[in-house]
């Protein structure tokens, strides 16, 4: 649904909460985004609310094939959810504040606690693709930040501290509960490049050696506006593949996606106890 772009942000975010509200969306406690190849797991909320981007004032659908564009509200294990199924990527608009938005909104529904996922290129060479990896940490090589401009004062101070994004007790809880049904959770470094391309080889070592440990193009814009609000983040990265250069093999969206519906059972089990912990 268009919307005056010229008006400014945190009225346009009010707007959107606000016609969310009047279509049902209440007080969700917890916010899930979901990335490349995961969209199936909105399909388990029941009697849920479902509305397109496009009919959201302020909001549009990206050009993703895999990524639904839809807003799904529901009760989900007890708990009030609001699901982000699809992403509107930086690489899709050249513009970080549409990228963001969606969490914004989120923000100002009152979500408290925020499940972010992405299909992610393993980097690390002592793992492999297939696995799960909670995010302890970003590398933002995007060059680009969603809080440029005007400071929002009334979410968040004009200058966040960035070292504790990633909730770590939450992370420890969620490694605890993830052994016990015997599903192994990495911890490790998330870099987001801005996409479309994949990474070349040559950016991939560049990555490993400043630290991280998966490669992507998305969550890090939403995790910075969730931290900025102080709000609790759980980041997930699927290992979908292995990155550029490591297997010496081309790569392909449609590997990243075949390799996403392989594991959608035990995606859902681990959002299962991220939502419990």
């Amino acid at each position: 649904m268009t919307t005056d772009m010229t008006r400014p942000l945190d009225e346009r975010i009010r707007e959107t909460a606000v016609f969310l509200y009047s279509r049902g969306v209440i007080r969700p406690e917890v916010g899930i985004i979901l990335g490349s190849g995961l969209n199936d797991f909105a399909d388990r909320i029941k009697n849920p609310l479902i509305l397109s981007y496009n009919d959201v004032p302020g909001m549009e659908a990206g050009l993703v094939s895999d990524h639904r564009g839809q807003i799904v509200y529901g009760e989900y294990n007890g708990k009030k959810v609001i699901i982000m199924a699809g992403r509107f990527h930086y690489y899709e608009n050249r513009d970080m504040d549409k990228t963001a938005y969606p969490a914004r909104v989120m923000v100002a529904l009152g979500v408290k606690r925020f499940i972010i996922t992405n299909a992610a290129g393993c980097v690390n060479t002592d793992w492999k693709a297939g696995e799960f990896m909670l995010i302890s940490d970003h590398i933002n090589l995007s060059g680009n930040n969603p809080l440029i401009g005007k400071n929002l004062d009334a979410t968040g101070p004009r200058f966040p501290d960035m070292t504790y994004t990633y909730n770590k007790e939450l992370r420890e809880k969620l490694i605890k509960a993830a052994a016990a049904k015997g599903i192994r959770l990495r911890e490790g470094v998330y870099a987001m490049f801005t996409g479309p391309s994949f990474e070349t080889p040559a950016e991939i070592r560049f990555a490993r050696i400043i630290g991280a440990d998966a490669v992507g193009m998305s969550t890090v814009p939403e995790a910075i506006i969730a931290n900025h609000a102080g709000r609790e983040i759980i980041g997930i990265s699927f290992l979908s593949n292995m990155a550029a250069g490591v297997l010496n093999k081309p790569l392909t969206g449609a590997e990243v996606t075949e390799a996403a519906l392989r594991i959608k059972d035990t995606f859902a089990e681990v959002v299962d106890m991220a939502l419990e912990i």
